[in-house]
């Protein structure tokens, strides 16, 4: 099954290394001793560079756990902890003021090194960020990059000198290959670096040069460069005048077209392909034949990085060189024009991907990614333009990416500001956007705005004729009707058929009716749709509905049974999710997962498989949407003996709507839960009130299992055997007509404690029998009775199916008398021998999975029963009997 944490990413290094030996020395150093170190210093100065050189020299200091944040890459503050996140590979929840609690209870344990490259322009963000952080992880060091110091306590703050003479005759030498070794290049090469005050970036930019300049040419262009700076603007600190008559110099050295492209791809967002550069750079005067030309000629005038990954070509320019190309644009008067094309170009670029998300999703998304800086700079500039066309249209392509991963906390505001830039229009755009905000509400706030949103989407989308649009807005409605089966499996066949029978709708469509099947206990059923479903949503990696479909899939084999099965359905459900890196669907398999774990014994697995997820779910401050979630971790304190850490954990699962939780918000899986928890409390009154609700709710949906359930609880709770035999009887054959075969057992379970004799001991030996057959073992062991090994041994030699004929037609309870030994019922004797025994109430209470006030509860009955008034009374009878 797939980890969620650990392992280390570094970029590599494209160029070799020179000098700064005394600065890796000291600073290897200070990593060792000093949790914050800053390294600063003006653009250009080679900050970036010498912290790679750092962490890689390091990791062996950190175990490998060493890992690098681009934050150049990162345009909006609010984004910083989300570009955190990705980097390290961490879930995150889908709001953003909640990013650094959930990233630091994910990190508290580890020993890593973070370097944050580029973190002037986020200034604020990064300081809020490590300053939340490094109080929580004390086994985190980060490395920081920035023009200036953050200003956080403890943080060493080291400027980055130029580089020594030496050592920038090297990078020079370096950097421009192959160079006459005369006295007079020597001599040149030395004034150059002397010129350009051993500035990494200035001396690169020179020697980037050496192919088609002399260096005694290429200093003669520097001297006139720089005197025309120094007269221009002597208020400029040294360091920043040097760098800017460096990149002025190379950029007039540019050809004409070479300068228009430079500008021009200022507008990009760092990252960005040959196809985007041609869209939005080849006009007026700029062809497609020089963008691809242009742009070589500017990675050799080391002006923009080429980075291929998986093939793939990408470019983007450092920080400064950027802000140098968009000041240039603005000069030139095209800074409006060329955004427009940007925009459009986004907008061609996620069409374009489209038919992809119909094929791989997976390649989907890492497309997608790699140019959300992109698109989501473009959708926020358009959006706020009068002709609002082109952010709306992003925002409808978008909506499926927000729907996948944990970037939910900007998507709705997104897509209700688009919504509301298209109110009014009666369109098929504003169909898909409507439909779009209904998709990301359905895994992020799942409200009824949400499904009306999808509602009014479907009567937009047919009014237009968009087929494919209404059949999303179907299946999305069909959600909301959960908890009317009826209804919500028309919406969902309608859609289907719709859908046109293949495609993300129609499998998510099919899916949906697995589940609602599933929900009516029509398990076999269930199988065959979701298994349906699964084949296409697993070849197209649609791994949101995928894993929840394996989810799905891995509870309907274990109400017929199947456990181990169960078990690896829900282990793929985990390694489908676990990719998307989200809280909400990692979240959903996990706690299925969990399940399966507890329903076969292993409550160690259970924890260890949540936990994760509940650490994550308890740092943020507001509580993300997470089906399952809290009805895993509540049974896990239940089987643990923990009623009211349970009982927290339950209300917990309608957390996120904000506001006091009734128990009417809860569904009835989690409702019965909650009556279990009220039950082993004591709290008999409240237990049955809320059992009698979800019974009657459950009957009226037509909800099998969960009647029966409901029906097994109220028999637990009645003090009447009789009518608690009844009650258990009506919830076997409810079970066993719908082939749910661990309740069968719970129920068999239930009616051989309720009797006494031969045919008690038969349907607890029948039990027996099946709880080893299914890997369903009992919490605790049941009392002995060696007087009915006879017929215990009976009851293991039938089946699951002879057993319930048995109990059907056997009467294994009888009218206990209301004093004396025989009136006590079999968990009181429990109570008495372990009293005898000389146990605490404490100790009772974790013997027997109660609370201690259900001990007490059970006392004060024996005691009336029995003519005791305390412990010492009752176990001195025992003794005597």
């Amino acid at each position: 099954m797939a980890d969620i944490s650990g392992g280390g990413l570094l970029p590599p290094e494209l160029t070799s290394f020179v000098g700064r030996r005394p600065e890796l020395h000291t600073l290897s150093g200070a990593l060792a001793s000093t949790r914050l170190v800053t390294l600063t210093g003006a653009g250009g100065c080679g900050k970036s560079r010498l912290a790679l050189r750092l962490a890689h020299d390091r990791r062996e200091l950190f175990a490998g756990d060493v890992w690098w944040v681009d934050l150049a890459l990162e345009g909006d503050p609010a984004s910083v902890p989300r570009r955190f996140a990705d980097a390290l590979g961490l879930l995150v929840t889908s709001e953003a003021a909640g990013f650094t609690a959930t990233l630091a209870g994910q990190l508290a344990d580890r020993r890593l090194l973070v370097v944050l490259d580029n973190c002037e322009h986020l200034a604020e963000a990064v300081v809020a960020l490590v300053t939340d952080l490094l109080p929580r992880c004390p086994g985190m060091t980060v490395l920081a990059t920035s023009r200036e110091r953050l200003g956080i306590p403890g943080e060493l703050v080291w400027r980055v000198p130029p580089l020594d003479d030496h050592d920038a005759v090297a990078l020079f030498r370096d950097r421009g290959g192959l160079l006459p070794g005369t006295p007079e290049t020597e001599a040149a090469v030395r004034a150059v670096c002397a010129r350009l005050d051993g500035i990494p970036l200035a001396l690169e930019l020179a020697a980037a040069w050496t192919g088609t300049l002399s260096p005694q040419e290429i200093l003669a262009e520097l001297e006139d460069r720089f005197a025309v700076l120094v007269t221009a603007d002597r208020a400029a600190p040294p360091r920043h005048r040097t760098l800017e008559a460096s990149m002025d110099w190379s950029h007039a050295l540019l050809g004409e077209a070479d300068r228009v492209l430079f500008r021009r791809l200022g507008v990009f967002q760092p990252g960005f392909s040959l196809p985007a550069a041609e869209r939005v750079c080849a006009f007026d005067g700029l062809d497609r034949a020089a963008v691809l030309t242009g742009l070589r000629g500017l990675i050799d005038k080391s002006l923009l990085v080429a980075e291929t990954t998986r093939g793939l070509a990408r470019y983007r320019m450092l920080e400064t060189v950027r802000h140098y190309a968009l000041a240039r644009l603005a000069e030139a008067g095209e800074l409006e024009s060329v955004r427009e094309r940007h925009a459009a170009a986004c907008l061609e670029t996620a069409r374009e991907s489209a038919p992809l998300r119909d094929g791989d999703v997976d390649a989907w998304r890492s497309r997608m990614t790699a140019d959300y800086p992109n698109l989501r700079a473009a959708l926020e500039w358009s959006l706020s333009r009068d002709d609002a066309g082109v952010g709306r249209a992003l925002a409808a392509e978008l909506a499926w990416l927000w729907h996948l991963e944990g970037r939910r906390g900007e998507g709705p505001a997104l897509l209700r500001l688009a919504a509301e830039r298209g109110a009014g229009e009666r369109d098929a755009l504003q169909a898909r956007v409507l439909a779009g905000l209904a998709l990301v509400a359905d895994t992020t706030h799942p409200t009824e705005a949400g499904f009306e949103a999808a509602r009014q989407a479907r009567e937009l989308a047919l009014e237009c004729g968009d087929r494919a649009t209404a059949a999303l807005a179907a299946s999305l409605s069909a959600i909301g009707l959960f908890h009317d089966p009826q209804a919500a499996e028309r919406l969902a066949a309608t859609a289907r058929a719709e859908a046109g029978g293949e495609g993300f709708v129609a499998d998510a469509a099919q899916a949906l009716l697995g589940m609602i099947r599933n929900q009516r206990d029509e398990h076999e059923e269930a199988l065959r749709l979701l298994e349906s479903a699964l084949t296409g949503l697993l070849r197209r990696r649609d791994r949101g509905v995928a894993s929840a479909a394996l989810g799905f899939m891995a509870l309907s084999n274990a109400h017929l049974g199947h456990l181990g099965r169960a078990r690896d359905l829900a282990e793929q459900a985990v390694d489908v999710a676990t990719p998307l890196a989200d809280h909400h669907r990692v979240g959903m398999a996990r706690s299925v997962l969990a399940l399966v774990h507890g329903l076969r014994g292993e409550p160690a697995a259970a924890h260890e498989v949540l936990d994760p997820v509940v650490r994550l779910v308890d740092a943020a401050p507001a509580a993300p949407f997470v089906p399952g979630l809290a009805l895993a971790a509540g049974r896990i304190h239940l089987w643990k003996g923990e009623p009211r850490p349970a009982l927290r954990r339950l209300y917990g699962e309608a957390a996120w709507r904000g506001g006091p939780v009734s128990q009417e918000q809860l569904p009835p899986d989690v409702r019965l839960a909650v009556v279990a928890a009220l039950r082993a409390l004591g709290e008999v009154e409240a237990a049955e009130r809320t059992c009698v609700s979800v019974l009657d709710m459950a009957r009226a949906a037509g909800m099998p299992r969960v009647t029966a359930d409901a029906l097994e609880q109220l028999g637990h709770l009645t003090a009447d055997p009789v009518r608690a035999a009844q009650l258990h009887r009506e919830a076997l054959g409810l079970r066993a007509a719908h082939g749910l075969r661990l309740g069968i057992v719970d129920s068999l379970d239930a009616l051989a404690a309720l009797g006494d004799g031969a045919a008690a001991a038969r349907l607890a030996g029948a039990c027996d029998r099946a709880r080893q057959e299914l890997g369903y073992p009992r919490r605790e062991p049941p009392p002995g009775r060696d007087d009915l090994a006879e017929a215990l041994a009976e009851g293991r030699r039938m089946t699951l199916e002879e057993a319930v004929a048995y109990a059907t037609r056997a009467r294994t309870t009888r009218r206990r008398p209301d004093s004396g030994w025989d009136s006590l019922t079999p968990t009181e004797r429990q109570v008495v021998e372990l009293v005898a025994d000389g146990l605490t109430n404490p100790e009772i209470a974790r013997r027997l999975f109660m609370s201690r006030s259900t001990v007490k509860t059970h006392q004060a009955h024996v005691y009336a029963k029995l003519g005791v008034a305390n412990r010492t009374e009752l176990a001195g009878l025992r003794r005597g009997g």
